[in-house]
């Protein structure tokens, strides 16, 4: 989860942590917190309550949070003639329902206030869809984690993979780049990584981005999605640089920036969103917090490449 960047970066150095970017306006908004740029999640809170047949303002956006993260589909549907209409429908009903299923929620079909708390977190743009979970036969252990409809994975044989760095890339953030990567060898006993000569010839390419960037998969400033990568063979790592990263030291407005990496290069390697809270496969993740590697992550790559 190549493109260009128009924008500038700052790294603030302040207690051994690093906090960067914020801004192209690095000096007007150095010290603006998240209450002055509220996610653009917020707009869920004003609907907290909402249920089947009611028509209030805002729906419409609803419907587009669920279908962007592949839990509604009215393209398929020749009944509805306008998807984006503020009318709370049974599709939408349906939606929520197995967006509570999957979040381990009940299962009320309305945006009541645990559904509502889940849907405002701060998230990677990769879509849940399609979570199956997955018995291990032996063990009788459930797994949560998730991969992509069609197994998307890198050929065999291809256990080496090179990584390599967009344009103006922050220094202070490749060394954890280079620490996520280093887990996910130890971890998989199975893929190898270095940086390549040059980032054109990189079989992953990392890079900052925010807006339209040019992959289909927008960027919506500060909150909300934080990153996306894509399956393999693609290759893309994107990190919204609308966003505040941590690396070296935890604060309560900024996201670990290792952390976040790890999650990604699972997009990267083939594995999709895990239902397991713990596992970094989950979708969101708060500020202020830290993650590793858990044993469902490592199951589902040893679904996709073997022991």
């Amino acid at each position: 989860m190549a493109s260009k960047l128009s924008c500038s970066f700052s790294c603030i150095f302040f207690l051994f942590f690093f906090v960067l970017p914020v801004s192209s306006n690095l000096q007007q908004n150095k010290l603006l917190d998240n209450a002055t740029h509220p996610s653009p999640f917020e707009f869920l809170k004003k609907l907290q309550g909402c249920h089947k047949g009611e028509k209030v303002k805002g729906i419409g956006r609803v419907k587009l949070y669920l279908s962007h993260f592949g839990y509604l589909n009215y393209h398929t549907d020749p009944n509805v003639t306008n998807p984006e209409e503020d009318y709370f429908d049974e599709e939408l009903e349906a939606a929520i329902k197995s967006y509570q299923m999957y979040y381990n929620l009940n299962a009320t079909g309305t945006l009541d206030a645990p559904t509502v708390f889940m849907m405002v977190m701060p998230r990677c743009g990769f879509p849940d869809k399609e979570t199956h979970q997955h018995r291990d036969g032996s063990s009788g252990i459930v797994s949560h984690y998730r991969l992509f409809p069609i197994r998307s994975k890198w050929p065999k044989g291809k256990t080496h993979l090179t990584y390599g760095f967009g344009s103006r890339f922050p220094a202070s953030l490749k060394p954890p780049i280079r620490r996520a990567f280093r887990r996910w060898a130890r971890a998989t006993q199975y893929f190898t990584f270095s940086r390549a000569i040059t980032p054109q010839s990189a079989d992953l390419k990392i890079s900052f981005a925010r807006g339209a960037h040019g992959d289909g998969a927008l960027f919506d400033g500060r909150g909300g999605v934080m990153a996306h990568a894509f399956a393999p063979p693609d290759g893309r790592l994107h990190f919204d640089v609308d966003d505040r990263w941590a690396v070296g030291y935890l604060i309560p407005t900024a996201y670990d920036f290792e952390t976040v990496a790890l999650h990604e290069i699972g997009h990267l390697l083939g594995l999709g969103h895990s239902q397991f809270r713990n596992a970094i496969m989950w979708a969101t993740i708060g500020p202020g917090v830290t993650k590793g590697l858990t044993l469902d992550d490592i199951r589902g790559i040893r679904a996709l490449y073997g022991s």
